[in-house]
Order: C-alpha cells, then sequence, then structure tokens
C-alpha cells in the first residue's frame, strides 16, 4: 500500500512538471527550466556565436523555458575569454541561428545580459585598458579566464579597474537598453540582466566595491541607482 501510494504522489509530480504554464504572454510547454551557463565556444575573433552553440540549445529545447549564457552587452564587458557579445551586427545574426533552433523545438529562449566590469584582466579589454568599475578596487578572491594561445587559456587574477566618470555611467545605461533591442532584434522572446555574483550590477550596489562621492555612491538609494535605471527593477 505504501508503495502504491509513493507512485500515485511520483506520478503526480512528473505530470505537474511536464505540464504547461504560462509566463507573461508565454505558455511554456513544461516547467523545465535550463539555467544559463557559460560555454565559451563563440567565434574567434569579436565572440560571434555560432553554429556549435545553436545546435548546443537545440539539443536542449526540450525544456519548456531557457535562459543563455551570460552575454555581454559592449567589448568592456567581457570577462571570460571567448564568451559570446550582442552589441555588433555580427553577434545579432549569429544570435539568430541559436533562436531559431530552439524556436524549431518549440521552447522559449531569453538572452542574459551581462557585463563583468572590474571582473575582467587587461588582455580581455580593447586595446587591453584597464576594466571598468564603480571604482577603483580590484577584485578578490576571484578569477577570470583568458586566451593564452589559441584555443588555449587559463585562470588569471583581475586586472586593476578604473573608476567610471558619471557620464559614462549614463552610457553604460543606454548600452543595456541597447542590448535589450539588439536581443529583439536576434529573435529572442526576453532578457535577463544579469545582476548577481559580484559583476558591474553587484559592484554598485556593494559598499565594499563602490566608493563614489557622486548620485552612485554613497548612500545605499544611491548605490541602489545604477541597478534600478540599467533595468533590473521595473520603474
Amino acid at each position: 500500500m505504501k508503495q502504491a501510494m509513493l507512485n500515485v504522489l511520483k506520478m503526480k509530480n512528473t505530470s505537474a512538471l511536464f505540464s504547461s504554464v504560462q509566463l507573461g504572454p508565454y505558455t511554456l510547454k513544461n516547467r523545465i527550466v535550463m539555467p544559463p551557463l557559460t560555454r565559451s565556444r563563440s567565434t574567434q575573433p569579436d565572440n560571434i556565436p555560432n553554429d556549435l552553440m545553436a545546435s548546443y540549445y537545440a539539443q536542449r529545447a526540450s525544456a519548456g523555458f531557457m535562459v543563455t549564457e551570460g552575454t555581454q552587452i559592449e567589448p568592456r564587458g567581457q570577462g571570460y575569454a571567448w564568451t559570446p557579445g550582442i552589441h555588433s551586427p555580427a553577434q545579432i545574426e549569429g544570435w539568430k541561428k541559436v533562436t531559431q533552433a530552439v524556436h524549431a523545438k518549440g521552447s522559449i529562449i531569453f538572452a542574459q545580459l551581462w557585463h563583468v566590469g572590474r571582473v575582467s584582466h587587461t588582455s580581455l579589454q580593447p586595446n587591453q585598458a584597464q576594466p571598468i568599475a564603480p571604482s577603483a578596487i580590484t577584485a578578490t578572491n576571484v578569477k577570470v579566464f583568458i586566451e593564452t594561445g589559441p584555443g588555449e587559456g587559463a585562470l588569471a587574477d583581475p586586472s586593476e579597474p578604473r573608476a567610471l566618470s558619471t557620464e559614462e555611467v549614463g552610457e553604460l545605461v543606454a548600452m543595456y537598453a541597447q542590448a535589450a533591442r539588439n536581443a529583439l532584434e536576434a529573435g529572442f522572446d526576453g532578457v535577463e540582466l544579469h545582476c548577481a555574483n559580484g559583476y558591474l550590477v553587484n559592484q554598485f550596489i556593494s559598499e565594499h566595491s563602490n566608493t563614489r562621492d557622486d548620485q552612485y555612491g554613497g548612500s545605499l538609494t544611491n548605490r541602489l541607482r545604477f541597478f534600478k535605471r540599467s533595468g533590473c527593477r521595473r520603474q
């Protein structure tokens, strides 16, 4: 009798897992979600999504809802070798291969918009410049992944960042908005903004990485300002 009851409960739980559910305007075919997983497989140079990535996501499109790997909104947003971007026409075209492959399998896919801020290395930055951050404080207890040769890489300590000017912070907010528009052009059903794990948005929120004295630093209200303006919270 006990085993029979367990079997019934298992069947009910399985039935719920594979039943459809509504997510905003989308009807998901089941309640299985694929979370963001960094793969570092973009085509070089220029971090362009490719056929291999389209196959990877299509193979997992039995999930009702998928979120891509972290995808940098601009060249300075990269902290790991070979991660894809969504800030150039070629990258948008590359992502179209992914979204078309996923939609053909009946799944919904969002792009995770990402900027690592200070969690980067000069070798990953345009012209090998310093990474950017709310304040010029080097990230500790974390590693980045840099290219050491064709198809080869290694973990490294983050480089010392430079502090963003107030004007540059406003420009970054606009970059998030443009990246969201790029994602829609690429065929994504929506976007998720990466606001955790010590990356740029999180750096603005934390008093340990944000020692600014303008409207983006100091009080908690000010430190949250970039978080709110960049779209991580509904206005």
